[in-house]
């Protein structure tokens, strides 16, 4: 990662004028064609020495149309050269192959699994093994987790302790069962990782302003957040709501045992965005898929 600047206007979620700092902060990677590849990324994992992380645009691709332009989806209708070689570019993004890349296969389930380089490629060079996987965790370097948004909410777990990664996809099914914390129970059990020594983000993804839900999806929350009220749900109309799924995303994170200090907020919007960032509810479903991405570095 060479440089940080912004260069798109981004409509963030705090007040205009507000001197508020940025959350997530655009890092420009040059590659060996001379282009530049954006990425966004968390201040706080990016001074995690043992990790490597970033959240794409829509810009940095060769893909055209209404995937324009970094489509890291082979399943929306776009030219799979094209999508291949935009996972090429991230890959090198990261100092890696497109080999070593694996993929989720989302679902909407709050399943996790443990992936190793054995899985390498998987989703990009050669077809996934595994069905309705939502979550993946691995302790091995050099593997590079891929997960993919164009709204839902993308989770990010470092345990520096451990060195231990996950990379979780939650949407508002997946929010509704707690995927945060399954995916904490995931690495626990397979690495010994303690949520209070694990550091988290909530990606950029749709905000609450954007993000109308009908009375039963909304009565689903209230269950699983008791008392949470307007910054969770706030009511439009007799039986819509608008829904908040980072507060949601922030509580199930912290009642799960990370520390508030060890997580971070997208204040990035995909749907005030569409311009930077692919959006489901913004286009009606005419569209790419942005992608989450962590690794481990070698020791």
């Amino acid at each position: 990662m060479e440089k940080t600047y912004q260069l798109f206007p981004w409509k963030r979620t705090w007040e205009e004028g507000s001197k508020k700092e940025p959350v997530m902060r655009e890092q420009y990677v040059r590659l060996a064609s001379g282009a530049e590849l954006p990425m966004l990324q968390f201040p706080m994992l990016a001074q995690c020495a043992c990790i490597a992380h970033g959240f794409t645009t829509r810009v940095g691709g060769v893909s055209g149309g209404e995937w324009s332009s970094l489509n890291l989806s082979f399943t929306r209708g776009d030219d799979e050269a094209a999508v291949r070689e935009n996972f090429r570019r991230v890959a090198e993004a990261f100092g890696v192959s497109p080999e070593q890349i694996v993929c989720s296969m989302q679902t909407h389930t709050t399943n996790v699994r443990r992936v190793t380089a054995s899985d390498g490629g998987a989703g990009v060079t050669r077809p996934l093994t595994w069905a309705d996987v939502d979550g993946l965790i691995t302790d091995e370097p050099g593997v590079l987790l891929g997960t993919f948004y164009a709204d839902c909410v993308p989770l990010y777990f470092v345990d520096p302790v451990h060195r231990v990664i996950g990379l979780s996809h939650s949407g508002w099914r997946g929010t509704v069962a707690r995927m945060g914390e399954v995916t904490l129970r995931a690495m626990a059990d397979a690495f010994g990782s303690r949520p209070q020594e694990v550091l988290c983000a909530i990606g950029p993804s749709i905000c609450q302003s954007c993000y109308e839900v009908s009375a039963d999806v909304a009565e689903q929350f209230s269950e699983t957040f008791p008392g949470a009220g307007a910054k969770l749900l706030y009511p439009t109309t007799a039986d819509k709501y608008q829904l908040n799924l980072w507060e949601a995303n922030r509580r199930v994170l912290l009642d799960a045992g990370i520390l508030p200090e060890h997580l971070q907020v997208t204040d990035l919007c995909t749907c005030c965005n569409p311009q930077n960032l692919f959006s489901h509810r913004f286009t009606g479903g005419r569209r790419g898929n942005l992608g989450a991405f962590l690794m481990l570095k070698g020791t």
